[in-house]
């Protein structure tokens, strides 16, 4: 078993009508034990535990067994995935989620994607993804399972599938249907992901679309992203993306956009941010619109 680790510093800052959050800075606070070893059979076998700061048990733990004729077969004992969002992650990297957590005097939250349930919904504890071997130039399936809770009427087993091309030089291609799994069978659905990019040059696009259907009426959502990047140099790369996220029922959609840029030299990464979100509750009041800064370094020795 080895120790991995990762040096990392970060500030951020909001702004917006009576937002109760200030600056904050956080620094790398993850550890990852992991091992592995070929068998006698040619099977390679993987176990990988995370340990998180503040967590006094394992924060993800997971057994992989692959082979490069049967494919890769993962079991999450905790934090799993289903086939859906191993699809990981919008186009222009979920800027939503940069907005978790906030409150302000009106008690919006400005992470209006959160209360679905199902935008990050995983397959839970206990569950495995299977990858298959590629099957023809550039074809990959894979496939997850969740296991049924203790509770039958109020929780189902949960299946996905999906195709990942990368045939064409450039191009990537994704697509995914899984089951969302929750507590209830109210909150319980079913997901769809597509998504594609294409790299020609210094510059790569993508696009991404994400659907839940729940069984709760009100809550099905579709959030739709698209990111451009410009590689200027070999250490200079610029970002812009933005994201309109629909909520059946609500008064508005919620819109993100985010500028961001990475620099890296002699074995330091220093990024940098402006994330905006407007409608971040679905609604139009003003407290909804929040603006965010931010900026780190990573350090690689």
């Amino acid at each position: 078993m080895s120790v991995a680790g990762s040096a990392k510093l970060n500030v951020e800052g909001f702004s917006g009508e009576q937002l109760d959050a200030g600056k904050g800075y956080t620094m790398g606070n993850q550890l990852t034990f992991s091992g592995s070893g070929e068998l006698d059979n040619g099977l390679t076998v993987s176990l990988s535990f995370v340990q998180d700061n503040g967590e006094s048990t394992f924060d993800s733990h997971s057994l992989t067994i692959a082979s490069d004729t049967m494919g890769t077969l993962k079991f999450n004992a905790e934090g799993g995935t289903t086939a859906a969002n191993n699809i990981d992650g919008s186009a222009a990297g979920d800027i939503w989620d940069k907005f978790d957590g906030l409150t302000n005097a009106s008690g919006q939250t400005g992470n209006s994607l959160a209360t679905t349930d199902s935008v990050t919904a995983t397959a839970g504890d206990n569950s495995f993804l299977y990858t298959s071997p590629e099957l023809m130039d550039g074809l990959t399936l894979t496939a997850s399972y969740a296991p049924q809770a203790s509770t039958a009427e109020t929780r189902a087993s949960g299946t996905g599938i999906g195709v990942t091309y990368t045939g064409v030089e450039g191009l990537t291609v994704k697509f995914a249907k899984a089951d969302i799994v929750n507590s209830t069978k109210a909150l319980s659905g079913e997901q769809t992901v597509m998504y594609a990019s294409y790299a020609y040059g210094p510059v790569t696009i993508a696009y991404s679309n994400f659907e839940g259907d729940l069984d709760t009426a009100d809550r099905d959502y579709e959030l739709t992203s698209a990111k451009i990047s410009y590689t200027v140099s070999d250490e200079l790369s610029v970002s812009y993306g933005m994201e309109d996220a629909e909520q059946e029922g609500a008064t508005s959609d919620a819109e993100y956009e985010s500028l961001s840029l990475s620099y890296v030299t002699g074995g330091m990464t220093i990024s940098a941010g402006m994330h905006e979100a407007e409608n971040a509750n679905f609604g139009t009041a003003s407290n909804q619109d929040i603006e965010k800064w931010t900026l780190g370094a990573s350090f690689a020795f």
